[in-house]
């Protein structure tokens, strides 16, 4: 078996049309074997800070993988964690560069054998995975934005994740009233199709707010109020959780199993968000998705990024019997369009199932070179 050569840390950087257009940065991992196959991953760093941090640390932990056999992920990925003890325990870039050199291992993994990321797994524990949109809402007009949801939503797709709090002229997550009026619109729009509300940073409730736009929003049928509160408050979530029938979801910040697993246990969550970008790539998610499934908890793979991770998110939301649907970007902007030969997407609804060895994409260098941030 062919043994790694080199393990390369790209930083990019990319317009993101469903971000109202900014540009996001990230940190792809090449790495190489022997034989000259490549795999490809993604740190999930998202701001360039970020992604040039994630740089030296790929770069570092790539040491104790050249030569190595890429076969070998499970092993590779405690060696990762082992090196990080100090600076990587539970959170941040750390865990990041390990996802983005995991996953790109499983897909050079997939093209030594010849089997895909998703046959590697254990192969699909579901038939068909139901593909949800994912955007931030951008427009002043109420009217227009529920329009625009359902322009998304007229190819099939399932429902929607709208993002509360976020660059653009919706100002929604502050005002009660402006919350339910779009909330209404929006049911209105698209029927009985799926609707998810995304709190952002730049929204603050305390409990009271959270319970009072709960029960303002539960005769709208929200599939799942994601982040009211924030990242971590267990005694927040309690309360709210008591004062309202609404599924709740957080866990996207999670950066290792581990973590999931200490809110899972809380009690508090219902959707657990994972991305393979940042809880530490393919390994990581497949673990923490497991714990999900024995707490009889949702996983929802986290795909709002490059087209490398929307792949990975594709095999993984087929193999893991915790995740139900697979958010999708309903406009592609070059990352995803164009980063690769055979971008995620979905027919009629469903997401399309993984093929070819894996990934089962192969990456336009020409545009990563374009992209870079450090040319």
């Amino acid at each position: 078996m062919s043994k790694v050569r080199s393990v390369e840390a790209i930083p990019i950087a990319y317009p993101e049309p469903n971000d109202h257009n900014r540009h996001r940065s990230v940190c792809l991992v090449r790495i190489t074997d022997e034989d000259g196959r490549t795999g490809w991953g993604e740190c999930a760093t998202y701001f360039p800070e970020a992604t040039r941090a994630a740089v030296p640390l790929v770069e570092a932990l790539g040491t104790l993988i050249t030569g190595a056999d890429p076969v070998e992920t499970h092993r590779l990925w405690h060696l990762m964690r082992e090196q990080t003890w100090w600076y990587g325990t539970g959170a941040g870039i750390a865990s990041m560069a390990i996802a983005g050199i995991d996953i790109a291992l499983w897909d050079l993994k997939g093209k030594e054998l010849g089997r895909s990321v998703l046959d590697l797994l254990g192969g699909a524990a579901h038939e068909q995975v139901e593909a949800v949109a994912s955007i931030h809402a951008t427009h002043a007009s109420i009217d227009k934005m529920a329009d625009e949801i359902a322009e998304h939503l007229a190819g099939g797709m399932h429902g929607i994740k709208v993002g509360f709090g976020k660059r653009g002229d919706a100002n929604l997550g502050f005002d009660h009233d402006r919350d339910v009026a779009f909330v209404k619109a929006v049911r209105e729009a698209i029927g009985d199709k799926r609707l998810m509300i995304d709190l952002g940073v730049k929204n603050f409730w305390d409990v009271p707010t959270a319970i009072a736009r709960a029960r303002a929003f539960e005769p709208y049928r929200i599939h799942w109020l994601e982040e009211p509160l924030g990242h971590d408050d267990p005694a927040g979530y309690r309360a709210l959780r008591a004062a309202t029938s609404l599924r709740l979801g957080y866990g996207e910040r999670e950066s290792t199993p581990r973590g999931v697993q200490t809110i899972v246990e809380t009690g508090t969550v219902d959707v657990v968000g994972l991305d393979p970008g940042r809880i530490e790539g393919i390994t990581g998610f497949m673990k923490a998705a497991e714990i999900c499934w024995l707490h009889r908890r949702q996983a929802n793979a986290h795909n709002f990024s490059t087209a490398i991770v929307g792949a990975a998110s594709a095999a993984l939301a087929f193999a893991a019997p915790a995740s139900r649907e697979l958010e999708i970007q309903p406009v592609y902007g070059p990352a995803q369009r164009d980063l690769v030969d055979v971008p995620l997407w979905n027919q009629g609804g469903f997401v399309n199932k993984p093929a070819g060895p894996g990934l089962g994409i192969i990456v336009n260098e020409e545009l990563v070179t374009h992209m870079r941030l450090d040319r």
